[in-house]
């Protein structure tokens, strides 16, 4: 994983003064790198045993289709308020420099089925805490959390109250 560590960019004061950013856009870039990234998430959400893959706008969505696409499981969008056209759940939800509200569309539904939420980094745990409720809600299951990046001094697994949580990279 070194290999990946060396390809986060670490921008400081971004997007507001006091927050370090973990900027993936060189990992993305090199294509090995992200073909590694996309594996080791692979891997990390195959022993979650998930029926779905859930991804967050819009990082989750890089990460998310192809894992689900690996796994051979339906992949659903959760995104940012006001963007899905059908009848959606919603849920808001505190980042680490705002808040935000996320929305999953009702249907195709995930009622019944175990979710694992993919995304590209974990901090507060907001985020992930805003799509397990939706799950939820939706009537389906968390299988767990698979993330790129945990920065865990931000202790964002306490919001996901003993869920699983799986990520390649620890800052």
């Amino acid at each position: 994983m070194a290999a990946l560590d060396a390809l986060i960019r670490s921008i400081p004061d971004f997007p507001q003064p006091g927050i370090l950013y973990r900027d993936i856009t060189p990992l993305l870039f090199d294509a090995a790198a992200r073909n590694a990234a996309m594996e080791a998430m692979t891997e990390a959400a195959r022993t979650l045993n998930a029926e779905v893959v859930a991804g967050v706008e819009a990082r989750g969505f890089i990460f998310g289709l192809p894992v689900a696409e690996r796994l051979g499981v339906p992949f659903v969008p959760m995104r940012k308020a006001g963007k899905l056209p059908s009848e959606v759940v919603r849920a808001d939800y505190a980042l680490e420099y705002g808040t935000a509200t996320l929305e999953m569309h009702r249907t195709p539904s995930v009622a019944g089925r175990r979710v694992a939420v993919i995304d590209d980094l974990l901090a507060t745990g907001g985020t992930a805490a805003a799509a397990a409720h939706l799950i939820e809600e939706s009537g389906g299951s968390v299988a767990g959390f698979v993330f790129l990046i945990e920065l865990a001094a931000l202790e964002g697994r306490a919001a996901l109250h003993g869920r699983t949580v799986r990520a390649v990279l620890e800052y």
